[in-house]
């Protein structure tokens, strides 16, 4: 089994980092292998419904998305982890997001359809969660279980150093990657019986 943990930050060690690499410690100690994908800092457009991905079965702009999508059939789960800007998530991640999702959708590719999925925010104060909002939709739309924790998942500060020490927060993340371990393993059982 292997979780995909998605950073879309335009930093690749900030704070968004930071809360990934404390799910991802959890995975490792349930025996769950991870493979990390940073979406970078190239600019990403949104989807301008262009109609080239039903036919094609990727973006026409070949950039993290299809990277992304390459990747993304091999594996059981993901956390996409994401900063908070002006109260929702970066704009970046948005993008991406909107135009993965399109694409397997139009091209029926159906890699995302009941594995579980989580979303991680990273704030200095607030609009958590209507970022945590705005990116569970993403999972509902494409069939995907959300997985939760036991609160939101979301962490604080404005540095990675200062995300570590938001002992709440990274006790968010360790939960998070305990309840992602347990689905999965959970399915993996389920399917073993032939359901």
């Amino acid at each position: 089994m292997k979780v995909m943990l998605v950073n879309g930050s335009p930093h690749e060690k900030g704070c968004a980092n930071a809360a990934l690499e404390e799910v991802e410690a959890a995975l490792a100690q349930e025996e769950i292998a991870t493979e990390r994908f940073w979406i970078g800092r190239e600019p990403l457009t949104g989807c301008l419904g262009c109609g080239f991905c039903a036919i094609q079965g990727r973006c026409r702009y070949d950039d993290a998305v299809n990277r992304f999508l390459e990747r993304a059939e091999a594996c059981d789960g993901f956390v996409f982890g994401a900063p908070v800007h002006f109260a929702s998530a970066a704009a970046s991640m948005v993008a991406f997001l909107d135009r993965a999702f399109f694409v397997d959708h139009c091209a029926g590719l159906g890699r995302f359809a009941w594995k579980p999925a989580a979303a991680v925010v990273s704030a200095r104060r607030a609009g958590t969660t209507a970022a945590l909002d705005e990116l569970n939709k993403y999972f509902l739309y494409v069939q995907m279980p959300i997985v939760s924790s036991r609160y939101w998942n979301m962490v604080h500060g404005q540095t990675p150093e200062q995300v570590r020490q938001d002992e709440e927060g990274m006790q968010i993340m360790r939960v998070l990657g305990k309840n992602i371990a347990w689905l999965l393993k959970s399915i993996a059982a389920g399917k073993r019986e032939g359901l």
